[in-house]
């Protein structure tokens, strides 16, 4: 425990600040906390996520698959030593998230509503939403399929919802679009790609995006590179700046 904590605080200490005014948004596929030497390590996710201390952490495969479809992440560190708040989007008891999407809010952003979002899939996947209730800004994770038609499919449902959003939105999360400048991706709004971020070992592909709709400003973004986060998972997590457009 000792040691797990002092991974943390060092992190901490060490990240880089947001400007005023500013939401940092970091979205992350995690592989169940599998890292490349195949070792479930959850307190080395923990630890990474430390270093970026982002504001909203968007996760994707943070629950297991099969029988109880457990979390894998240590909750009583991400909300307790951290100061996270889990947006409650699980439906099985032992679950952090829906489909494995999970979003966890910085306690000094209340939550005013979160929602599930029904995608159409063969793969036990789908999209998970907060809204934040000062700034009101709402943050969608996604982790869309592997099968092209499918993720169509999944894009048409989400540029759907965002049509009927009186509020900005962002959505973060694996894409799984290997293709860059995808019709179907940059009709749900700005796109911002922040870097390669698959696989960790050699980053050449953009799967893990960003996408921003309404009156957001995008104030920076960056994949975040570390020695623990090149072994934590076989994603980099990115990272993104974001600040509602002050009214004219």
């Amino acid at each position: 425990m000792v040691a797990r904590l002092d991974r943390v605080r060092y992190a901490q200490a060490n990240r880089s600040e947001t400007g005023p005014g500013q939401v940092r948004i970091v979205s992350y596929n995690i592989r169940k906390a599998v890292g490349l030497d195949w070792r479930r390590d959850p307190e080395r996710i923990v630890a990474v996520l430390a270093e970026i201390d982002a504001d909203v952490i968007l996760l994707q495969e943070a629950d297991k698959r099969v029988r109880r479809r457990e979390g894998v992440l240590p909750r009583d560190i991400l909300c307790g030593e951290m100061g996270y708040a889990l947006a409650e989007v699980a439906i099985r008891p032992h679950s952090h998230g829906w489909h494995g999407n999970v979003i966890l809010v910085r306690q000094s952003f209340p939550i005013a509503e979160t929602r599930r979002i029904d995608l159409p899939s063969a793969e036990p996947r789908g999209a998970v939403s907060a809204t934040l209730a000062d700034p009101r800004i709402e943050v969608i994770g996604v982790h869309l399929g592997l099968n092209a038609a499918m993720r169509r499919r999944q894009l048409a449902v989400l540029q759907a919802y965002l049509a009927q959003a009186d509020h900005p939105v962002v959505i973060g999360g694996d894409f799984n679009e290997w293709r860059r400048g995808s019709d179907h991706v940059e009709n749900l709004g700005t796109v911002i790609e922040p870097g390669p971020s698959f696989h960790s070992r050699v980053p050449v592909a953009h799967l893990d995006r960003f996408i921003l709709s309404g009156a957001l400003r995008h104030e920076g973004s960056f994949v975040h590179r570390s020695d623990l986060a090149a072994r934590a998972s076989d994603h980099l997590p990115v990272v993104i700046d974001v600040a509602p457009e002050k009214p004219e």
